[in-house]
């Protein structure tokens, strides 16, 4: 077992008598967090929000309790309240507080400014998290397999868009990051309540299905009690570790009370409606997908690393009772219990029937892992010189070409999709910019989205009381609403989190209520893409010049045109390319009402 604890804390490993020599392949904790910070902000300010869930769950409801108005999903609705205003509050104080000093000294006054900021304080949250697993897994696991962490993380397209995304899968993706560097290091004594915590606050704060991630740890634990017959122990860390995070959830229920006005159990909403809803209820209404649709996006977004995350328990289990010498610090019980986690929840969620790319971020950090892992265990017995072994017989540049080619194919993957993803579908966070110019807009006014109402990027991009309005498009499932702005009087504050609004409903019922005439429209969001035809309900507004004119437009990918290739990698724009691997682009356009419109209408 662990030595006790020393007397400055369990989150402080005992000091080495001498100062060690670093292994060459170990970078200072300091800058690895600088890469990570500046992949991460990076993201924050290029990356395109992907999941209008972020949008219409996260960001709108935070610009209500802002700026006090935003669109309201039915998951809001007090009737089902199955989001939390504890993990909405929080972001939308960081943005009240962070906020503050930047405007007391004359910058950044507009809500664009608060978008841009929260996302990058969620990129420098996550590098922070990210440097505290990197950092443990150089001291327990091998400085070697850290360093494959970080190339993974930062190279990969996945995390890419997880670690800025406002997310609670992103959150619990933090959690999972402080939980695993808590049972991985036992330098200062088992940590298992700290585990468990960490486990918990992503549980409770996040998403409640990431305890599934917890698993073999406990397991773990239990196996070790019996070979211990430390009982007492386990319990008591256990205990630890439970009384922890029930305090977080006693807190995170008092304020979701606070907001519902009623006794709300947040967590338990959202298991009990996705877990025990079914017929014309639960998420499986909102789509399906084949079991093979996580292998297929979890090799887009980590190509190389993913399948090396699937070969890392085969290849410990080969290294431990086949080769029988060991390439790390660690046992064959810890190794195997550090690799399980991503198993498990790829094969949860792999049975589900509704699957979402957003589901696999909590296991990111895992996949990294396991990823970083098998990579070493290869490289330690490649470079192998026991002359007993076919391996050491291997030229040199041989062995160097079957490393590096592999490795040179995977950063070329990484960085191509993720600069093709940004260059393709990134005009949404770019033509809302003239609204801001004086004399474009003014408060009252609509934006109006039809066919593009998912792509949304919240209203945070509108100038002040400049409002989102939906009007009719081929979509039939329920559009969000308005959180209400009545004045409640002595009721309480931010009447919308506990009035309960009309139209909503758990089914995905179209609300004819939820949209607005297109004579109340002063400007509109609308796209013009060649191999999307229009229709009756989705004309093509851009065209349509006489009622509209173009304030921004930007290039968007015309995905039904352009070659699988070129959709899933960026193919530059150059001569040589052969047409049919060209990418084909279309135009998304913030358009506004002509003043001979806008006389017409008001005569």
């Amino acid at each position: 077992m662990a030595p006790p604890p020393p007397k400055q804390g369990v989150l402080i490993a005992p000091r080495p008598p001498a100062k060690a020599a670093k292994p060459p392949h170990e970078l200072e904790p300091i800058i690895a967090f600088y890469i990570f910070a500046a992949a991460n902000i990076i993201a924050a300010l290029y990356a395109p929000i992907q999941d209008c869930d972020e949008v219409f769950n996260y960001w709108e409801p935070t610009h209500y309790l802002n700026h006090g108005y935003g669109l309201q999903t039915w998951e809001y609705s007090p009737e089902y309240a199955i989001r939390s205003w504890t993990y909405t509050g929080i972001h939308a104080l960081v943005i009240r507080l962070g906020m503050m000093p930047l405007r007391f000294f004359g910058f950044a006054r507009s809500k664009t400014a608060e978008f841009y900021f929260l996302r990058t304080f969620l990129a420098v949250i996550c590098a922070m998290c990210q440097t505290r697993l990197y950092s443990v897994v150089a001291r327990t696991f091998n400085p070697r397999v850290a360093l494959f962490l970080v190339f993974a993380m930062v190279l990969s397209p996945g995390m890419y868009h997880a670690a800025p995304a406002y997310l609670p899968s992103s959150f619990a993706m933090y959690a999972t990051m402080l939980g695993l560097q808590a049972f991985m290091d036992w330098s200062g004594g088992i940590r298992t309540a700290q585990g468990l915590m960490w486990f918990g606050i992503g549980t409770v704060l996040g998403w409640p299905f990431v305890g599934a991630l917890v698993l073999p740890f406990l397991a773990e634990e239990i196996f070790l009690v019996s070979l211990t017959g430390e009982g007492i122990e386990c319990i008591t860390r256990l205990a630890d570790g439970l009384t922890r995070s029930v305090v977080v959830l006693a807190i995170q229920t008092g304020i979701e009370t606070f907001f519902y006005k009623t006794p709300t159990v947040v967590p338990w909403n959202i298991v009990k409606y996705n877990v025990f809803s079914g017929g014309s209820r639960g998420p499986d209404i909102y789509g399906v997908e084949p079991w093979h649709f996580y292998i297929r996006n979890l090799a887009l977004n980590f190509n190389l690393w993913f399948f090396l995350a699937l070969g890392a328990l085969p290849l410990i289990l080969i290294q431990h009772l086949l080769v029988q010498k060991s390439v790390s610090k660690q046992t064959l019980l810890r190794s195997v219990v550090f690799v399980t986690p991503f198993y498990l929840w790829l094969g949860i969620f792999t049975v589900q029937p509704h699957k979402e790319e957003r589901f696999m971020y909590p296991a990111y950090p895992a996949l990294a892992l396991n990823a970083a892992i098998a990579l070493h265990i290869l490289l330690a017995n490649l470079g192998s010189t026991d002359p007993s072994r076919l391996v050491s017989k291997i030229p040199p540049q041989v062995k160097l070409a079957v490393v590096s080619v592999p490795l040179l194919l995977a950063f070329d993957a990484g960085v191509l999709r993720t600069i093709g993803t940004f260059t393709a579908y990134s005009a949404p966070l770019k033509v809302y910019n003239p609204l801001h110019q004086t004399g474009v807009s003014r408060p009252g006014d609509n934006v109006c989205l039809g066919k593009e109402w998912y792509r949304f990027p919240s209203s945070y991009l509108l100038p002040d009381r400049v409002r989102p309005k939906f009007i009719k498009s081929e979509f039939s499932g329920l559009l969000p609403g308005e959180f209400s702005e009545a004045n409640a009087g002595g009721f309480g504050l931010f009447p919308g989190t506990w009035l309960i609004p009309s139209g909503m409903n758990d089914e995905n019922i179209e609300d004819p209520g939820k949209y607005t005439s297109i004579e109340h429209c002063e400007f509109i969001i609308d796209s013009s893409l060649p191999g999307v035809a229009p229709t009756a309900l989705e004309p093509d507004y851009i065209t349509d010049i006489e009622h509209w004119e173009p304030l921004k437009c930007a290039s968007f990918l015309d995905v039904s045109r352009t070659h699988l290739v070129a959709r899933l990698l960026w193919v530059p724009d150059l001569p040589f390319i052969p047409e049919q691997f060209r990418r084909k682009w279309g135009q998304y356009c913030l358009l506004q009402r002509k003043a001979s419109d806008k006389s017409t209408q008001h005569a």
